[in-house]
């Protein structure tokens, strides 16, 4: 791919809208099988997710690419999707080599140009095993009614921030990330609260896992697309805390040492709860490789807080002229319609997908 080509394409593989962007999917991709969701989107539209097979069905080594775990962070995802098809990397693939691409896995949060699930979920929390307790999170109690403050009044947002304030400065910032991020499960419709059973996306994915057989091939390598974290427009590859150092490791082997993970401190996020990690480790062991190509965008921590806002406390008015302004910055936060922005996407997504397939053909 030249410079001239990356121009070219962007107007191709970019989309303003959730159903632009399926239709370029389909497009792409005819073959590709739907899995309906039982929410609407914004106009009454029906919502799918897409999945799409190339290759040998039997192939022991398979490369999966994942957009739309959060919502609007699927403007990427589906983008670098298409990158790879336009690139025409899924033809003349070996026999022993397959790739599944999973279009708008939260397509509700994607259409809505909302973060969470149609549940409240954030589905990179979601998926702990809920038949054992859940994992504690007694900090963000005590931060709880700050990060979301139900005021929205101008003194309401000052007393909310004073107090996170506070708690940085007894706490340190480290601590403070950990307790906003890294999830909980008291709190329905909080900031990155994981829900109290699988939601309709986790169980489209494990679907579709079933669907394709994945759990029967050798090696499995999952990129996960992601933005709003890091440097702008640099597409970090993290690893999770549950692949640990050896997932890690097997990242490194295949995607060089840029890849970070929150095991060796080295990741712009923090050590997470029920991510997409842990069901691929429970599925596949060390037999899969999992990374998050997460793209760097904008630092405004309102922007979440409004979100979730407007969902807890004014879910009726999501389609009002208020909700639209806040899901419209919610949508410009997780995607900057910046063309350097996009460029990067397109070059670093190409990188990464040609170094995944080329780790199947090593040994070959």
């Amino acid at each position: 791919m030249n410079f001239e080509i990356a121009k070219q394409i962007i107007p191709v593989v970019f989309s303003d809208t959730y159903l632009e962007a399926r239709k370029k999917f389909v497009a792409a991709a005819p073959t590709s099988r739907p899995y309906p969701c039982s929410t609407k989107g914004p106009s009454g539209d029906p919502l799918f997710t897409d999945a799409a097979y190339f290759g040998n069905l039997d192939a022991k080594k398979l490369l999966v690419l994942i957009s739309g775990t959060h919502g609007p962070e699927g403007y990427c995802g589906s983008a670098a999707q298409l990158v790879f098809l336009q690139a025409k990397l899924h033809e003349g693939l070996r026999a022993s080599t397959g790739v599944l691409l999973i279009h708008a896995l939260n397509c509700h949060g994607f259409a809505w140009d909302r973060r969470a699930t149609a549940e409240g979920c954030d589905l990179n929390r979601n998926f702990i095993d809920f038949s054992r307790p859940v994992p504690p999170n007694l900090e963000y109690e005590e931060l709880a009614e700050h990060l979301v403050p139900a005021d929205r009044t101008e003194e309401g947002i000052r007393r909310a921030e004073a107090a996170i304030a506070a708690y940085r400065a007894r706490h340190g910032d480290a601590a403070y990330r950990s307790a906003r991020t890294r999830g909980q499960y008291t709190r329905p419709g909080g900031l990155f609260y994981g829900g109290v059973e699988p939601s309709e996306a986790r169980r489209t994915l494990e679907m579709i896992v079933s669907d394709f057989d994945i759990a029967a091939r050798d090696k499995v390598v999952i990129v996960d697309y992601h933005t709003g974290l890091g440097p702008y427009g640099y597409g970090e590859l993290q690893c999770e805390q549950s692949s640990g150092v050896s997932g890690y490791e097997r990242a490194v082997d295949i995607f060089g040492s840029s890849v970070t993970t929150p095991v060796l401190g080295t990741s712009s996020a923090a050590s997470l709860h029920g991510t997409l990690d842990e069901f691929w480790q429970r599925s596949l062991g060390n037999r899969h490789t999992y990374v998050v190509l997460e793209f760097g965008t904008y630092t405004n921590p309102m922007v979440l807080q409004n979100e979730h806002w407007l969902f807890m406390h004014r879910g009726d008015a999501a389609d009002s002229e208020l909700g639209r302004r806040i899901r419209n910055a919610t949508k410009q936060h997780f995607y900057p319609q910046a063309s350097d922005w996009k460029e990067m996407v397109i070059w670093r997504a190409h990188l990464v997908h040609r170094q995944a397939l080329d780790s199947f053909a090593s040994g070959e």
